[in-house]
């Protein structure tokens, strides 16, 4: 009768593994999202590690009979999964957040829609900015510089080598601010078209004050935004494949600094 056998120092080290891979995983733009199964993202975080196992070539593992200390790797494999899918997800917050003022400029603050990806409520044109980069991601094949990046963790910051220091918060300020640069430079044709459009209504009320200003003002600025939107798409690939060309760059830096 055939028996399997498994040695319990590699079944750790796939654990590790898999709780780093899982976190990513989780966290990712693409696959976070409530609308994705949880049975098919935990099916593909252990596909992964399976593939990634026998192709890492770490150095020999030690076997924790204790439970504390195995407690503490797991607990800091699953931080760094979730530090470095935040890195990505925050350049789609940006992203996001371009397309709020952008509905908040064209009037469309109040109307708001069902995002898939968090499942909460958020600006029309910040799902179809989402949407947009989220297609545009995988259409630059940006998606391969993140497997990249996944492997490469291992050898950057091996297993149990993870720690919290000064910079890596100091990284994490600068790619914060990177969001608010991000969603500007995004938002920016569309917000100075309709700061124009905004003076020129206004100097239109101030020349004509019996016209209904606010009657043609809404229908008018929500027609140039879209307008304006659509002239800038081509504008927005360029500035996007720029910006997901250098994640694997950003994602190494990140890694040194841990």
């Amino acid at each position: 009768m055939a028996t399997l056998t498994i040695n319990l120092a590699d079944f750790q080290l796939f654990l590790l593994i898999f709780l780093r891979v899982g976190a990513i995983m989780m966290s990712l733009p693409l696959l976070g999202g409530k609308n994705i199964p949880f049975l098919f993202k935990a099916g593909l975080a252990i596909s992964v590690s399976v593939i990634l196992f026998p192709l890492l070539e770490l150095d020999a593992f030690p076997y924790f009979s204790e439970t504390i200390p195995l407690v503490i790797g797991a607990t800091s494999e699953i931080m760094l999964g979730l530090i470095i899918g935040l890195s990505v997800n925050i350049i789609f917050a940006g992203i996001q957040l371009a397309g709020q003022l952008i509905g908040y400029q064209m009037g469309f603050a109040i109307a708001n829609v069902m995002d898939p990806q968090t499942g909460s409520q958020s600006s029309i044109f910040a799902s179809f900015t989402n949407i947009v980069a989220l297609l545009l991601f995988l259409a630059f094949n940006a998606h391969h510089w993140f497997l990249r990046g996944l492997t490469e963790s291992f050898k950057l910051v091996p297993l149990f080598n993870f720690r919290m220091s000064g910079s890596l918060a100091e990284h994490f300020i600068l790619i914060g601010s990177d969001m608010f640069i991000i969603a500007l430079k995004v938002a920016a044709p569309v917000m100075a078209a309709l700061l124009l459009t905004s003076v020129a209504l206004g100097i239109v009320a101030r020349t004509v004050p019996k016209m209904n200003i606010f009657l043609v003002g809404m229908p008018l600025k929500i027609a140039l935004g879209i307008m304006f939107v659509a002239f800038s798409l081509p504008y927005l690939s360029t500035f996007l494949r720029n910006i997901f060309n250098a994640l694997g760059n950003s994602m190494h830096l990140l890694l040194k600094t841990i």
